[in-house]
């Protein structure tokens, strides 16, 4: 009867930089001499460590693929040269074959081959890879099979698909390698892992936070763990890139679906994990072709690492969907800021909820001495606005200062007439021009202040109050933006620190104040009511009949859907922020801006059938 074999295996949750080979590696280079530190045998990095994720457009240079192969075969040298070469190490990767590329479809087929006769043959074979790392050489190399093309995910747009399933028997156990959606799949990679007989799946990820995404995780891992009769270690990215937040929860999971580890979320971790395995539960071992894949074996040692007392791993705690929000928003906007080399940013203080949220995750991520906040009262800025927006600085112990702008406004006014919400709106354009210039002078990047129900409907003003390099609440509902400032207040309260926003801030009816006595009420539906069609109609992706019978007001819904549809001109042009939502504006949702059609009651429609 065989014997059970150890491994320790270690999850090297890393934030890494989109094209920066050379840092990314040592970043590799360090995260192994920790594992090698703890003793781990394996060492397993996210999707696409070397190049960072998602490298969009960057992935079609030649030039970038090459490099990328290049680096991988230098790490390998390097991780050897540095006394590590007994260390295996799973690291994600650009690949560039020879073949045609990407085929001009919009979802690549689970059947799909390694060169599809329709792909295109102006360029090489991209591919969305990873390798096994161990003695100095490239032991073994995975090309991912399913290549997700929805929501933020544009694959099937860069990379060739692979057919070739890998399993490295290393000390004994046999481990399979794969790729982040490759899990999603059922019958896909873990399930010929399953018929091919292997000890371990291993998963680099880089998985996007969105809220509540944690939760669909382990039962995911679990039920590919089922399929391929064998534990699975599922290594995520962490850290910002542009829209995106990655989350790390990085975990490992039994056979059996036993949560073994987890790590925490929004910070760099080293995971470890003892493993015992027991080979003579695995009846079969196969290779050659099962179902649409290829199984190739590769032995880097068929001895077993020498017994060792096993650790429980660690389990984090999850964290409140408060706090896992508030930790995406403030990692979102510190990575955007350091990896783009910023050096401060600055933000128009109203002392409204909006401007002061934005203040306090600006501190959180990068201190009080890099965050620079104006006040720009005009004459319809109420005495509360000018003192919530002072209260909120000295809360926050950040720089803040005060530019009046009502003569500026009165020289405009005094050369060009304008009335109603043209008059109104040169007020905030007068302001985001300040701002600008303050940006310009300084150094700082302006942050906008706009949360998604505003920018859903368009009441945010072009040039204006939308001007920015980096929007923290884009994606944020004005309700949930209260919610954030009540758990950040709380948590504070809990930590005996000063509350940072103003209870003023949270409790004052909310007003752009571009008119004498405004409140975003006289226009809008209430936030509550708003907010629930936003979601069902932008993330959910609803029309008209659907959004009825989820019981909305018809008169509601009427409303905000036209507010929504005329308003994607200004999402156009509105910045980049973070994404926590199910569906977020920018790259997760595109329409077009010219674009005739319009949700209709139900009898409209029918009628119009008729006619």
């Amino acid at each position: 009867m065989t014997a059970p074999v150890q491994l320790r295996v270690a999850l090297a949750q890393v934030d890494t930089r989109v094209g920066d080979l050379a840092g990314n590696a040592d970043l590799v280079l360090e995260w192994t001499r920790r594992a090698a530190a703890e003793t781990a045998h394996l060492v397993v990095f996210p999707e696409m460590t070397l190049t960072g994720y998602p490298a969009e457009d960057l992935v079609l240079r030649e030039s970038f693929a090459r490099a990328s192969e290049q680096t991988l075969v230098d790490l390998a040298t390097r991780l050897a040269e540095a006394g590590l070469e007994e260390t295996a190490v799973v690291v994600g990767y650009l690949a560039h074959t020879e073949g045609p590329g990407p085929a001009p479809v919009d979802h690549a087929p689970a059947e799909a081959e390694d060169t599809p006769g329709d792909a295109n043959p102006r360029r090489g074979a991209p591919r969305n890879a990873a390798a096994l790392l161990h003695g100095g050489v490239v032991v073994a190399r995975y090309h991912k099979r399913h290549l997700p093309n929805y929501g933020v995910f544009d694959e099937a747009r860069y990379f060739v698909p692979g057919s070739e399933l890998p399993v490295v028997r290393l000390h004994g156990v046999d481990v399979a390698l794969t790729i982040c959606e490759d899990l999603w799949v059922e019958g896909g990679p873990c399930g010929v892992a399953g018929q091919a007989g292997v000890d371990l799946v291993v998963s680099p990820n880089a998985s996007p936070y969105e809220r509540a995404k944690d939760d669909l995780r382990l039962p995911l891992v679990q039920r590919r763990a089922a399929e391929a009769r064998a534990p699975i270690v599922y290594a995520n990215l962490v850290g910002g890139q542009d829209e995106l937040v990655f989350d790390g929860d990085s975990l490992a999971v039994a056979a059996d679906g036993e949560l073994l580890a987890r790590a925490p979320q929004f910070v760099e971790h080293l995971l470890t994990v003892d493993l015992t395995l027991d080979p003579a539960a695995v009846p079969e071992r196969r290779e050659g072709r099962i179902g649409p894949m290829t199984v190739t074996r590769h032995l880097v040692s068929d001895a077993p690492v020498a017994p060792f007392e096993p650790r429980p791993g660690s389990v984090a705690e999850p964290l409140s969907d408060a706090e896992e929000v508030w930790r995406a928003l403030v990692l979102g906007l510190r990575d955007f800021i350091d990896k783009n080399g910023m050096p401060s940013v600055v933000l128009g203080m109203s002392g409204g909820i909006d401007s002061a949220l934005v203040a306090a995750l600006a501190v959180d991520a990068l201190g009080p001495d890099r965050v620079v906040g104006v006040g720009l009262p005009s004459r319809w800025s109420s005495e509360h606005s000018l003192s919530d927006a002072e209260d909120s600085a000295e809360r926050l112990g950040m720089h803040y200062s005060v530019v009046p702008i009502a003569p500026m406004v009165e020289a405009y006014e005094a050369s060009v007439e304008l009335s109603g919400v043209a008059a109104e709106n040169l007020q905030a354009r007068v302001r985001g021009t300040l701002l600008m210039g303050l940006s310009n002078q300084h150094g700082h990047l302006l942050l906008a202040t706009s949360n998604k129900s505003e920018v859903a409907v368009g009441y945010s003003t072009l040039y204006g109050d939308a001007a920015g390099g980096f929007a923290p609440i884009k994606d944020v509902l004005k309700t949930l933006v209260w919610d954030l400032a009540r758990w950040r207040n709380a948590h504070a309260r809990e930590r005996g620190e000063v509350e940072p926003i103003p209870q003023n801030s949270i409790d004052k009816p909310p007003s752009a104040e571009l008119a004498p006595g405004q409140q975003d009420s006289d226009s809008l539906p209430s936030y509550e009511e708003l907010d629930a069609v936003i979601t069902d109609y932008v993330d959910r992706d609803l029309g008209m009949a659907e959004l009825l019978e989820r019981g909305h007001d018809p008169e509601v819904v009427a409303r905000v859907l036209r507010l929504v549809d005329t308003a994607e001109f200004k999402r156009r042009q509105a910045a980049p922020g973070t994404k926590i939502s199910l569906k977020a504006f920018g790259r997760d949702r595109r329409l077009p801006v010219t674009n005739r059609w319009r949700e209709s009651l139900p009898s409209v429609r029918e009628g119009a059938a008729q006619a």
